[in-house]
Order: C-alpha cells, then structure tokens, then sequence
C-alpha cells in the first residue's frame, strides 16, 4: 500500500511574488463610490498639465537655477533663518537669468509656495516635484494646486485693511470660486460681489458677531438702501468689500486661477479643475462610510480595512483633509507602532496618500526594528522605484520579518486561505529555508504566524514541518 502523503523533503513553494502585493489580498469589499469624472469640458490631465508648467515655467527656472548654483557643498543663498533669498544670491541669480532682482524673488516665493523649493528649517532644499518636473504631470498638478490653495500669499493684501476683513474675504472666496464654476463662463464682479457681502455676514452671524439693535435701522449695516447703486452694496460692518474683492480677483488671476476685465471675472480651464477637485474632497470627507473622517487615526484604519484599495485611499484623503499634515503623520506613525500588524501596514499605505510632506517622519523611524521595512519601501516609492520593484531594498532579514508582520495581520484579520496564499510572497525558495529563517529572525509574532499557517495549511507533511518549527521557536530550542 502506498501512502498519498507527499515525500518530497524540498517542499518546494510557488514562484514569490513582490513583497508589496501580500497586504493588498485583504482589501476584498467592493468600493462604495465610483471614481468621480470631471465636468464636460474639462481638458484632459496632460492638457492641464501643460498648462501648469507654462504658468509655473519663470518659477521652475529660478528653483533649478538654485539647484544647480546653490546645491550641497556651496554656499548658502539665504541668510534670514526663513529661507528668503538673500541680497547678494537675488542678484548673482538676476544676472545668470537676464531677470531683476525684484522677479527673481517673486519667482522664488512662488516655487516655494507650489513646492518646488522646500524649506527644511532654516534651509531650502529642491522639492520632489521638481525632481518630477519633467515627467510626471500629477506633481506638476499637485504643485500648481497647492500655488492656488496659497493664492492669498501670492499676491500681497492691500496694507490699508484690517486683518481680520481680510480673513474674513479669505474665508468667503471659496463660496465665490464654487459660484465661478458653476456658472462656467464669465460672471459680473458686481454680482461676485454681492456674493461676498452675503458670505461674510453669514460668517459674522455664524460667530454672534452681527450687532444687534431693536428696530430696522439694526439692518442698515448689512443691507444697501432701498434705490443705492446696485455696483456700490454697503459695506458689511466698518470695512468696504469691494476693494478686498478686487485684490481677490487680482490674486487669483495672479496663479492662473482666473481672468478679469470689462467688469467681469471667468475661471481658466485649471482654476475650474482645481475648484472642483476641492468640491469633490468635500463630498469624500461627507460620504466617509461610518463616520471615519472624525476618528482618531487607529479608529480610522480599523474602518478601512475592509475596504478596497481605491475605496481605502478615498478614506485617507478625505481624513487627512480635515487635519493638519503635521498632526495626521504623527497620529498615523502612533498607529504603526502599535502590536496590530494590520494597521502598521494600512497606516504607511496612509501615509503614501500624504507623500512628500511625511518624508522627515518617515526617515526618523528607519531604525526601528518593528517599522524599518515599511519605511524603507515607502521611501523607495517615494524615491521613484516601481511599487512591485520596492522590496528590492530590503536585505533577506528585513524581508523575512515583514513577511512574518504581514502573515501575523492576514492571521488576525484574514481568513485561512488568504495566510496559505500568503506563503507566495515569501522570498526563500523552499519552506524548510524559511521555517529557518523565520526562526532566526525574532519576531515577536512568529509562534503564532507559525500555528496559524499550521493549521490552515492542507498538506499535512508541510503543515508537521510548521508545527515543529513552531514549537522549536517556543522552546528556544
């Protein structure tokens, strides 16, 4: 009688595959919302790309004029701590570049306001989109929204105004651009600005702030006359609007955002893309399945560990709009120390939707034990490497852990075959040189990532070589 027991010692594994696709098979749940389109119309991304590059040209000039004069082992071109240009590097770049002083510096702000130029402390340094400049057209987007989310530092506030009208205006002017885009096509400034006089005194009834006196005449400060100038609305409190409104318009039209003339103001082709982008991270943030965008970050992940992968980064996004980069990084690095190995890996995925902005958090945790895998290959990715090439970094050990992290989250979230499968992405040939090498690489989950696979596992002469190897690790033996 023969046994159907196979003998063959070697136990040989299926071809590995990347490292990178094993926590991916447990995003199984169909995505809630469909990928949005943008309005009819709307250029196509290579289109608005290239738009963004000739708008940001004169900027992108300056930043690699400076990567080049100004790089390691030079002397430094700023000396105020904020990473201002100083005198002397203003015009040694004036002259190099056949430009002014005074267009050179404005240049310089807005590479670093569209993150061409980074500022690392009292330093500036070559941001990563313009390392990409040339080839990737979702950092050129990305930079030229982030120069439209600053369009009120690009183009200074008229001095004569108090601060607090002026953040008020600031404040209003994204209730403006959604009437812009909506509208697609040109619409009066006397009608924007009507527009912004009932923003702002909603914003100032919002906080109590409208003062309150018995009779009509308590109205007069924020409704015109009966038969005034419909171009010249009152004032709302002691400060006129339409002046703020024009510096607005003139910003804006400053970044590319829009044109204004003949008494008129209309969205560009990008100003109208940006506008909606930024409705459509509203509505993610209002439909986050269960409430999401308002949990603390472990919270959050566990939400979205069902979730597909595109249905998960829609979650992300939205949860880090409504926080400060700085703040949502140091919560998500928090979760990834923790003892769940699923959200160690949901927490970096988390971080790749932030990108550049986590990059000096990341490096810091490179020499933690528990965190250096998912570090290294975040930084791969973010350095350019292919997703399915970024476990080429790692060394066999910490591939070897990280594929013991991930099978200890497939064990305590996945279901069995999902941790048999799991087996694939093993880099060692043979199971019996990654029972060794498991062993040798201490992981604190490895008994029961080992027991685990044991008993899920249908060959019986595989699942006895795991149980040993198990039990070796629990006795030290």
């Amino acid at each position: 009688m023969t046994s159907r027991i196979p003998r063959d010692s070697r136990l040989r594994l299926v071809r590995p595959r990347p490292l990178a696709a094993a926590p991916r098979a447990m995003n199984q749940r169909p995505s809630r919302r469909p990928a949005p389109r943008p309005p009819e119309g709307t250029p196509a991304p290579v289109e608005l790309a290239r738009m963004a590059r000739s708008g940001l040209a004169d900027a992108a000039r300056v930043a690699h004029w400076a990567d080049a004069a100004l790089g390691p082992g030079r002397a430094g071109g700023t000396d105020d701590g904020k990473a201002t240009l100083s005198d002397a590097t203003a015009e040694r770049a004036a002259a190099d570049l056949g430009l002014t002083s005074a267009q050179v510096r404005a240049d310089w702000d807005i590479a670093r306001l569209a993150g061409l130029v980074e500022v690392h402390g009292d330093s500036a340094r070559p941001g990563w989109r313009l390392r990409a400049w040339d080839r990737d057209d979702s950092a050129v987007l990305r930079g030229w929204v982030a120069l439209f989310d600053a369009w009120s530092l690009a183009h200074p506030e008229p001095p004569d105004h108090e601060p607090a009208a002026v953040a008020e205006v600031v404040s209003a002017m994204p209730q403006v651009l959604s009437f812009l885009q909506l509208s697609a096509g040109p619409v009066p400034v006397e009608q924007l600005l009507d527009l912004l006089q009932q923003r702002v005194t909603e914003l100032r009834t919002e906080r109590c702030e409208v003062p309150y006196e018995p009779g009509p005449a308590s109205l007069t400060t924020v409704v015109p006359p009966v038969g005034a100038d419909a171009a010249e609305p009152a004032p709302v409190g002691d400060t006129p609007l339409a002046p703020l409104l024009d510096w607005s318009l003139h910003a804006l039209a400053s970044v590319g955002a829009l044109t204004c003339g003949d008494g008129q103001a209309t969205l560009t082709p990008l100003g109208s893309w940006a506008v909606w982008v930024k409705l459509e991270q509203i509505c993610v943030a209002a439909q986050s399945p269960a409430g999401n965008i308002e949990q603390a970050a472990e919270a959050m992940l566990r939400g979205c560990a069902q979730l597909r992968p595109n249905a998960a980064r829609a979650e992300y996004r939205a949860w880090l709009a409504a926080r400060t980069v700085g703040s949502a990084v140091t919560e998500l690095i928090g979760a990834a120390r923790g003892e769940d190995a699923l959200l160690r890996g949901l927490a970096f995925e988390a971080l790749r939707v932030v990108g550049a902005p986590a990059e000096p958090d990341v490096r810091a945790v490179v020499d933690d034990p528990t965190l250096r895998p998912y570090a290294l290959l975040w930084l791969a990715e973010h350095d350019g490497a292919d997703p399915e090439d970024a476990h080429e970094v790692l060394t066999r050990e910490e591939a070897t852990w990280l594929w013991v992290d991930t099978a200890a989250a497939v064990a305590d979230h996945g279901e069995a075959p999902l941790l048999v499968r799991h087996l694939e992405s093993a880099v060692q040939p043979t199971v019996p040189q990654l029972l060794d090498e498991v062993r040798a690489v201490g992981h604190p989950r490895t008994v029961q990532v080992l027991v685990a696979l044991a008993a899920a596992h249908p060959d019986p002469a595989l699942a006895k070589a795991v149980r040993r190897a198990a039990f070796q690790v629990h006795t030290g033996g």
